[in-house]
Formats: structure tokens, sequence, C-alpha cells
């Protein structure tokens, strides 16, 4: 009798020890997604900018805009494990000024049914990715957009170049 009693409480024991390891477990793993969660919202927003670039509004800008050509961009969506919605953004640009590029900023952005941005970025492409574009040559470049959500309102997508700078 006494053989059967130790057994009862080393089961008891046991189901005691593993529910509280159980229990830390999960506290341990809510934190680090927990952490993850705020991680991703406040993260960096991938604003950057291309010093000394001509700008909408200058007269080199606007003169020059229209020659260096961006393809129709395609978009591919994805779900992230966290919950949120991933949109890849890719484009051709073509050089078509007649100069050399050594600076490109360009603006990706998800886009409303009345146009306005539900998730923008901005990004230099040229010399972060590429140190310079010719004359006469194209590029891919290539963007991702996260932290949108299932209910964010997605009808297009648009890229656009925003600054650019020439050899000299």
């Amino acid at each position: 009798m006494a053989a059967t009693d130790r057994r009862l409480e080393s089961n008891e024991s046991n189901r005691t020890l593993i529910i509280i390891v159980a229990i830390a477990a999960a506290v341990v793993i809510a934190v680090v997604f927990g952490f993850l969660m705020w991680a991703v919202s406040s993260g960096p927003s991938g604003e950057v900018a291309l010093q000394g670039a001509f700008r909408a509004g200058s007269p080199e800008f606007e003169k020059n805009q229209a020659n260096i050509v961006l393809d129709t961009p395609e978009g591919w969506e994805g779900k992230r494990a966290l919950g949120d919605l991933t949109m890849s953004l890719k484009t051709t640009v073509r050089n078509l000024t007649g100069k050399t590029l050594n600076g490109l900023e360009i603006k990706g952005s998800v886009v409303d049914s009345e146009g306005k941005p539900v998730k923008e970025k901005t990004l230099v492409f040229i010399p972060t990715k590429q140190g310079e574009l010719p004359p006469n040559k194209t590029m891919q470049v290539q963007m991702m957009l996260d932290g949108m959500k299932d209910t964010d309102p997605r009808a297009d997508i648009k890229m656009e170049v925003t600054a650019f700078k020439f050899k000299d």
C-alpha cells in the first residue's frame, strides 16, 4: 500500500511540474511574440533622401523626368507569420536622358481606389544598389512594403522617380 501512495504522490508532483513548465513557456512565448509585433510596428519607415539631387519643382527635374522611364510596376502580396501583409514591388528603370545617373530615388506605394496611399516607401537605388546607370541602359529595382493589414484597401500600386543626380 505504501508503494501505491508513492506512485500517486510522484504522479501528482510530475503533473504539477509539467503544468508550471507549460505556463512558464507560454509566458515566454507571449513576451517574445509581443516584442516582435512591437518591433515590426515601430521599426524604421525606410524613408531616405538623396542629397544634392534634382527634385520636383526644379527646372532640371522637369526637363529630364520624362526621360527616366519606369515600366509598369508588378506587385506580389504575401502574408507573414506575424499576421501582417507585405507587398513586393518591382519595375525596370530606363535611362533615356543621354547622361549617366549616379543618384536615383524612387517612391513606391500601395493606393486605395481613390488613389490615396495606404502604404508608401522611398528608397535610394543609385548609388546604394548600383553605382551608376549609363545612358540607354536599364536596371531592375525592387522594394518591399510591409506592415499592412488584411482590412487595408489595396486597389493599385505605383512607383515614381522622386529625385535624381547626374554624373558630372
